[in-house]
């Protein structure tokens, strides 16, 4: 059974979905529950059955302890298994990105093997469930630049100059 928590940030409130095994489903920085329902039943998962439980604790300390820059306090939160094979290798690869630091999506898909997929990292850093926890806020524009929806740039520069990073010269 998938059930709903939330948890206050700086950044709002983030809406948590996880099984009974604590497994991570997804992580959203929106009360959409038919947006987050539409990416979940994208990855074959049931919709949301419980809504509104208490977070487990061990998600809860992983995530304030981000906030509280404790950068690795995501590497034993374990997630379910979903996405293509390469939106996985996609997010593994952001995942090994460390704080602070970014990679622009042609590096990614360099680093997966096809530069010339740099369209299709972007595909699927679009679909990634798990905001933070796979940090697509690390991944810029070849030139540097903050990419992405409007709406969540400013959410990804907060983050960003959460864990140190500067922008380059002439950058917001």
């Amino acid at each position: 059974m998938l059930s709903r928590s939330t948890l206050p940030t700086p950044l709002g409130l983030l809406v948590l979905v996880h099984d009974d095994e604590g497994l991570l489903w997804a992580a959203e920085f929106h009360e959409d529950a038919a947006a987050i329902g539409a990416s979940l039943a994208r990855f074959g998962q049931e919709p949301l059955i419980e809504a509104d439980v208490p977070l487990p604790p061990h998600l809860k300390e992983a995530f304030l302890g981000y906030f509280a820059r404790a950068f690795d306090s995501f590497d034993e939160v374990m997630t379910g298994r979903f996405g293509t094979p390469f939106e996985r290798a996609v997010w593994a690869a952001v995942r090994a990105i460390p704080p602070g630091e970014t990679r622009s999506d042609r590096a990614i898909a360099t680093l997966l093997g096809d530069p010339a997929k740099a369209r299709a990292v972007g595909a699927g850093l679009a679909r990634n469930p798990l905001a933070i926890i796979v940090p697509c806020h690390r991944v810029v524009g070849s030139a540097g630049e903050l990419i992405g929806d409007a709406s969540g740039l400013e959410r990804r520069a907060w983050l960003l100059r959460h864990e140190g990073w500067r922008p380059p010269l002439g950058r917001p």
